[in-house]
């Protein structure tokens, strides 16, 4: 995954301008104009196309620079049964930190969502691991927990007075996590 801040920085501190990135990539198979408009959508933060890695390589090359300075990994866990904003908790803990940190950090939170961050945090750092990164200089650039409703399979009733009933509401989260290299 393209890391947007990384193409910015390096960007404005070479002073290369879009045209000049998008002459690169056309010759990856697409036009230019499209090029020229994928490029500024990342640049916004917007990962529409999303870039491949073969794109990935291509911007390294016209910026020269190595193909692990403009990735990033990122590793999720869908419907994780714990609530967000607990999860939200833990998450912000180790949000801008050293990987070794944030896993020394999170093995003694005494939090219920601190192993399945961990185990998150874990994964992304094997994903960084298969791509050939230096795994010493990774940081977790994103820690981030959206809501992902009710469990599935826990409808369940508090009996009320005069007949009423309220739902026992056990919500789930997605958890995502993405480190980078530190430059």
């Amino acid at each position: 995954m393209l890391n947007v801040e990384k193409l910015n920085q390096i960007c404005r501190r070479q002073g290369i301008t879009v045209e000049e990135l998008a002459g690169h990539l056309a010759r990856g198979g697409r036009k230019e104009k499209q090029a020229a408009a994928a490029i500024r959508n990342w640049q916004k933060g917007l990962l529409v196309p999303r870039p491949g890695s073969e794109d990935v390589q291509r911007l390294a090359q016209a910026l020269n620079v190595e193909t692990q300075e403009l990735s990033a990994w990122r590793a999720s866990y869908r419907y994780a049964p714990m609530s967000a904003r607990k999860v939200r908790l833990v998450t912000q803990l180790i949000a801008g930190r050293d990987v070794q940190d944030a896993l020394d950090l999170l093995k003694f939170t005494n939090k219920r969502a601190s192993e399945a961050v961990r185990k998150v945090l874990q994964s992304a750092i094997a994903n960084a691991d298969e791509q050939e990164a230096d795994v010493d200089n990774l940081v977790v650039t994103e820690a981030r927990v959206d809501q992902a409703g009710r469990r599935i399979g826990t409808k369940a009733w508090h009996p009320k007075d005069r007949g009423r009933a309220h739902p026992i509401r056990k919500e789930a989260s997605h958890i995502y996590v993405t480190v980078a290299q530190e430059s």
